[in-house]
């Protein structure tokens, strides 16, 4: 099949790319936020090719991958040269994020659009969306196996954030002076350099993670954290807050799961001082996440998906 989509989530694009097809990402002379093209700092293959307004607007395309709502209400219809989502070309919406403010009021942009298919990446979004009427489904996260890596080298402590500053309380950012007691966390992630992190291409990240003697995941409200699942499947022992889809991800063998800031900040300090502990934990992480997190599964759940819809 030949899809269209977006490359909105990096880490999230990476596993649904390794599958069987061809797909078709928008590209613009700026690489802004509508054109960002291929991934820069991600391994892709050559089945990622791609496409300007023009090519877009001519290339048959099998189904398109629409992730805001922007694509939803316009973008996409452009770049396809008039055809539009759902009705001239069979389209999926995908959606990355939980939904804030309100409950009563946590209605998706997608709601009552019957010609969609609306899928969720945890259960715990799908649980909190309202999507009316448009049919939905949930497929769990796949992750592209970096292999384990663990060597517990830094008494540190490892945090992967995007945007922190923007996204203060959504991302706990705003936790890290509470967590950090002992002044050994690490701070990684696009958007980190001015609360003193870094950006990383993903291998090199991953591999800085690892040095590390524990995974901090202090994320209040947004979908399950990649980067967590990429820490365990790293074989990193998990500290997170007991929110959202963590509680169902990391079980107590595997980490340290709380609301209590007072016991996060001790779970850090003892994994960093018990690399032997942490180890035996993060043999337990990785096996979670490889189990239910694999790509295997992933992709051939979307495989079943994409299946459906265009026929």
């Amino acid at each position: 099949m030949r899809i269209l989509l977006w490359h909105v989530h990096g880490s999230w694009t990476t596993a649904f790319v390794q599958g069987s097809h061809e797909y078709l990402v928008p590209v613009t002379p700026d690489r802004g936020p509508d054109g960002r093209g291929r991934a820069q700092t991600w391994d892709w293959p050559p089945s990622v090719v791609e496409v300007t307004p023009t090519d877009a607007a001519q290339v048959d395309v099998d189904a398109v991958l629409l992730q805001r709502p922007k694509e939803l209400f316009g973008l996409a219809e452009r770049w396809l040269g008039g055809r539009k989502p759902g009705r001239d070309v069979p389209a999926v919406y995908l959606e990355h994020t939980s939904p804030e403010g309100l409950v009563s009021e946590m209605r998706h942009p997608a709601a009552d659009r019957p010609e969609l298919t609306l899928v969720h990446v945890t259960h715990f979004n799908d649980l909190f969306w309202d999507a009316g009427s448009t049919p939905t489904r949930v497929i769990e996260h796949g992750i592209v196996d970096p292999g384990y890596r663990y060597t517990a080298e830094l008494p540190r402590a490892a945090v992967v954030v995007n945007e922190a500053l923007r996204r203060g309380r959504v991302t706990g950012t705003d936790l890290l002076p509470r967590l950090n007691g002992d002044g050994r966390i690490d701070v990684f992630g696009m958007g980190t350099e001015r609360i003193g992190g870094e950006a990383l291409p993903q291998a090199r990240l991953h591999d800085e993670m690892a040095r590390r003697r524990v995974y901090l995941h202090p994320v209040r409200w947004t979908s399950l954290g990649l980067s967590l699942l990429e820490a365990m499947e790293l074989g990193m022992p998990v500290v997170a807050l007991a929110t959202t889809e963590v509680v169902e991800a990391v079980t107590p063998e595997a980490g340290v799961l709380s609301t209590n800031v007072d016991v996060l900040r001790g779970a850090v300090r003892e994994l960093i001082a018990d690399p032997d502990r942490g180890r035996e934990m993060g043999l337990v992480a990785r096996r979670i996440a490889l189990a239910r997190y694999g790509l295997e599964r992933f992709l051939a759940e979307w495989d079943k998906l994409l299946t459906e819809v265009a026929a």
